[in-house]
């Protein structure tokens, strides 16, 4: 019985070594991605706003891939629910706001377009810091929410995949470090 328990215990310490090495490994491969940090939304003087902090890191085959010309297209998304437990519940607010990150190497600048308005920014870091801290995003008209109702407000960031050339689209379809985007992160607000 001994000889038996003692030859188990070098398996067991195998499976507990690949089980560590796997979730370094995992732990390594989320740390690249987009995560709320926080949101919130507050009453402006035309309605209600949008204020987040996302913490956004581009692996290096997406920084690799921007650097050679390839423009990248993120989505911030927002929704405004009332919650009716008699039923479906009633969406308020829907908002898409489209950021389109490139580079141009003539000025070795990197842009990052909203709609029409652009701005320019020295360096990859200071693109992506501006980016993932949206301010002032109008959500709601002032009178879109009723004073003591309690809402549920949600946000998320997301590069948009569909607008990359195909062949990336391809190859982002088999990889995880393509599919980056935060989770949605959900809160309560009540006017």
């Amino acid at each position: 019985m001994t000889g038996s328990s003692t030859r188990c215990l070098p398996k067991i310490s195998r499976a507990w070594l690949f089980a560590l090495l796997l979730f370094g490994t995992v732990a390594t491969v989320c740390a690249e991605g987009i995560e709320v940090r926080a949101a919130a939304l507050s009453l402006g003087d035309e309605g209600y706003v949008l204020n987040a902090d996302f913490d956004l890191s581009l692996s290096p085959a997406i920084e690799e891939t921007l650097n050679r010309g390839v423009a990248l297209n993120f989505v911030l998304e927002f929704e405004l629910i009332r919650p009716r437990w008699y039923w479906f519940n009633e969406k308020l607010a829907s908002v898409s706001q489209p950021y389109k990150l490139s580079y141009n190497a003539l000025t070795r600048q990197y842009r990052l377009s909203l709609g029409t308005l652009f701005q320019n920014f020295a360096s990859l870091a200071d693109a992506v810091s501006f980016m993932s801290r949206p301010r002032n995003v109008m959500v709601a008209d002032r009178n879109a929410l009723q004073k003591d109702t309690v809402y549920s407000a949600a946000v998320r960031l997301r590069l948009d995949v569909s607008q990359l050339p195909k062949p990336f689209q391809i190859s982002a379809l088999g990889s995880r470090e393509w599919n980056i985007g935060s989770d949605w992160f959900r809160w309560t607000v009540t006017p």
